[in-house]
């Protein structure tokens, strides 16, 4: 079951204005144009999250089990 919440925002009349004319281009509605919008930035945002950590520590020069045994190991101190 799809969960849906309405909200209200304030656009800019500029921005109103180019979302109407992708909804009038797109036969959609103004509501799913900005659902699409909103869709793609969480995608992309959720994504570059993933990307900027990946390989974090490609360029150190470091064991990265040693380091870990390191940091464990100041626990018990």
């Amino acid at each position: 079951m799809l969960s849906h919440m309405r909200t209200i925002i304030d656009i800019p009349t500029p921005l109103l204005d180019e979302i109407d004319t992708l909804a009038e281009r797109d036969k959609v509605s103004r509501a799913e144009v900005v659902r699409r919008a909103m869709t793609e930035y969480a995608e992309k945002r959720r994504s570059s999250r993933a990307d900027a950590a990946f390989g974090i520590w490609k360029s150190r020069n470091v064991d990265a089990t040693g380091y870990e045994d390191d940091l464990r190991g100041e626990w018990s101190k």
